[in-house]
């Protein structure tokens, strides 16, 4: 019955193209645009109950028709007997292995919304479990599997129909509070945690875990599944929650760790008085321990990521990270509950650690240049998912004890064979303040030291986000370099991964020393032969899109060409139109109308605005007008400003766009616009 229903179901889509892996046309072995878009986005990486396979999905896009769509793929955990086990018009995705390791639990769109499915590990029999109103966003069964809980979406607020019924067709929301706001979308429904039972293929007796509570869980707008975790018993639920709303939500990071009693129905806050973020528990496989991550300071977004036990039996919390000046995140446990595997960025690249429950001590495994993304133990290895500033997310092996890795999946090797990536370099220079930073240097591919070239600075946003071994779909240095540019990548005051003193310079210093540091970047490199000090050129995105609008106005003819994406233009306004209060209040320091406070108000006389009497160089500017915490009126501003002085200007404006760019024709038109421009203007 459940093939017939698959069978139905993709009759109904013939009409729906099957976007499967692309296959571009590469020429002289340079990166584009359209090769960019073909690469395999590996994901959702999940270890069977055995130790022996792996489960996770691969997501292509078609420029043609403007949309993606992602598949599920099995292999062993040696990299044999690779199976792609679905090939649909629709999308599968959030895949978890079930306890026998024979079937696959997986969200599915086949109805039209995400509902649950279960599978065969071969993608046989498929059965609908869920059939839900709005669908279900993501889910985890009980270790028993005799209990499931999902996350799906509740009506939040009073929405205009509910106040005026005979308005139906009515578009306008009304706001009596803030956080009404986030990212992308205008706040009418929350995420909920739903705990049911489950038998015989069905789900009964479901249950909200926040029923009549306004609040969200997982946390918008990027927290997922891993925030809420299943004790080993099954008995309880540990779910993460920011419980306020409004005006307090708006200027809080506070949350907690919550456990929810799945047989009495009761709740308690396992991490009252823990200021910070407290987020992503983790059970031991053994039943003892509750593992999370964990922020001291409340308002501060990018405050140290602690790795933090609670002890179940004592009630004792222990900080495993005191002497570890490094964040830890992406936490898994190892099957002896005795230490738990991490990741942790130092030095810009990303490395996988353990650290020992009894004895707190860190042994980093891995090394080289790249970024770990996330860690599984898999019988005597580990599972990893790592990618670079030359190569996608691709799924390793790695050997415990020597660090060895094993690349399995080799999703996107055809298409990394023919091409050529440019050279990639750390150099260390010294800033105005005698400091040594960290600067990767990318090359543009057959690179030769007697021509001279034009070149980059890539100015990173966060602004507490390190420039790592990132690989973009976006801002691809890689990409950058195939275009013949040098790109000089600083990790400036302001970034992780050197040590909290070098982080926290930045907060309230907008327009400070970060600035200097991006001028000793570029400034180092200029003095290179090979380097066309004449044809220098700015970009960047979110807060780097703000370091182009204020070195527009303060760099003394060094530039020739700037690029802002999504960046602050106007930082009083700025303060005003975000929705996260807690993140101005912390980086600027406070309110632009508190006179009496100096460090705002330092923050509030470098607003890039201020100085734009003194810009003379070409502009492009980019935004989203779906960027709800950057407002497009801010790109939008500075482009009529550099109009109105007579500075050559372009605009490329996203009705349909985030802070990001998310779809295929738009990522083209995007990676289009941002070469014409630069090259108009560096070559």
């Amino acid at each position: 019955m459940a093939m017939a229903v698959l069978a139905a179901s993709c009759a109904t889509q013939d009409e729906a193209p099957l976007i499967g892996k692309q296959e571009p046309k590469i020429e002289n072995g340079r990166m584009t645009p359209e090769v960019l878009w073909s690469f395999g986005r590996v994901a959702g990486t999940q270890v069977s109950p055995d130790g022996t396979k792996v489960l996770y999905s691969v997501s292509y896009y078609s420029i043609a028709e403007n949309k993606g769509n992602s598949e599920l793929f099995v292999m062993n955990t040696d990299g044999s007997d690779k199976t792609q086990i679905t090939k649909t018009p629709i999308r599968e995705a959030s895949a978890k292995w079930m306890k026998d390791g024979e079937h696959i639990a997986f969200l599915s769109s086949e109805t039209g919304t995400m509902q649950l499915w279960i599978m065969k590990a071969d993608g046989s029999d498929r059965t609908q479990i869920t059939d839900r109103e709005g669908g279900v966003n993501d889910f985890a069964f009980s270790p028993d599997e005799s209990k499931l809980f999902f996350v799906a979406e509740v009506k939040y607020g009073e929405r205009t129909v509910d106040k005026y019924p005979d308005l139906p067709k009515a578009s306008g929301i009304i706001v009596n509070d803030l956080m009404y706001k986030h990212w992308d979308e205008w706040v009418q429904t929350v995420p909920h945690p739903f705990v049911s039972g489950f038998k015989n293929n069905k789900i009964e007796n479901e249950t909200d875990i926040l029923k009549g509570e306004p609040y969200e869980s997982p946390m918008k707008p990027f927290g997922g599944i891993e925030q809420l975790a299943w004790s080993p018993d099954g008995k309880t639920i540990a779910y993460t929650c920011r419980k306020k709303t409004g005006k307090a939500y708006a200027l809080s990071t506070n949350s907690d760790i919550y456990f929810y009693n799945v047989e009495t129905g009761k709740t308690e806050n396992k991490t009252e008085g823990m200021m910070g973020y407290d987020q992503n528990p983790t059970f031991s496989p053994d039943g003892k321990w509750l593992a999370w991550e964990s922020m001291e300071r409340d308002g501060y977004e990018a405050d140290k990521n602690r790795l933090f036990i609670l002890n179940l039996q004592t009630g004792e919390k222990t900080d495993l990270s005191t002497d570890f000046d490094q964040n830890s995140t992406a936490l898994s446990w190892a099957s002896d509950s005795k230490s738990i595997y991490f990741v942790s960025c130092w030095h810009a690249v990303t490395q996988i650690y353990r650290v020992g429950i009894a004895d707190k001590k860190i042994t980093q495994i891995t090394k080289g240049v790249h970024d770990y993304g996330f860690v599984a133990e898999a019988k005597d290895k580990l599972i990893g998912v790592k990618h670079s500033m030359s190569k996608p997310d691709e799924i390793y092996s790695i050997d415990p004890k020597t660090g060895t890795e094993t690349e399995l999946s080799f999703e996107n090797k055809d298409i990394l064979a023919q091409l050529e990536m440019g050279r990639v370099e750390e150099r260390w220079v010294t800033t105005t303040d005698n400091k040594q930073m960290l600067v990767w240097v990318i090359y543009p591919p057959k690179f030769d030291p007697n021509k001279k070239y034009p070149t980059l600075l890539f100015c990173e946003g966060g602004p507490q986000s390190t420039v790592s071994q990132f690989w973009s779909y976006r801002w691809n240095l890689q990409l950058m370099a195939a275009n013949d540019y040098i790109v000089v990548a600083p990790n400036r005051r302001g970034l992780p991964a050197f040590g909290k003193e070098w982080l926290e310079q930045i907060s309230g210093d907008y327009g400070g020393q970060n600035m200097q540091d991006y001028f000793s970047a570029i400034d180092a490199l200029a003095k290179e032969p090979y380097v066309n000090k004449d044809k220098l050129g700015c970009i960047g995105a979110s807060y780097g899109g703000f370091s182009v609008y204020w070195l527009a106005g303060h760099h003394n003819k060094r530039f020739k060409a700037f690029l802002a994406h999504d960046g602050m233009f106007n930082l009083p306004q700025q303060y005003l139109e975000t929705e996260e209060m807690w993140f101005v209040n912390w980086d600027l320091g406070g309110a632009y109308w508190d006179k009496a406070n100096a460090i705002a108000q330092r923050s509030y006389a470098n607003s890039p605005h201020l100085f734009v009497d003194k810009w003379d160089t070409p502009i492009l500017v980019i935004h989203g007008e779906k960027d709800y915490r950057i407002l497009a009126s801010q790109g939008m501003a500075a482009f009529n400003a550099a109009i109105l002085r007579g500075v050559p200007a372009q605009m490329l404006i996203f009705p349909d766009e985030n802070h990001w760019v998310l779809q295929p024709q738009n990522g083209i038109l995007w990676q289009r616009t941002f070469y014409e421009w630069l090259d108009k203007w560096l070559k």
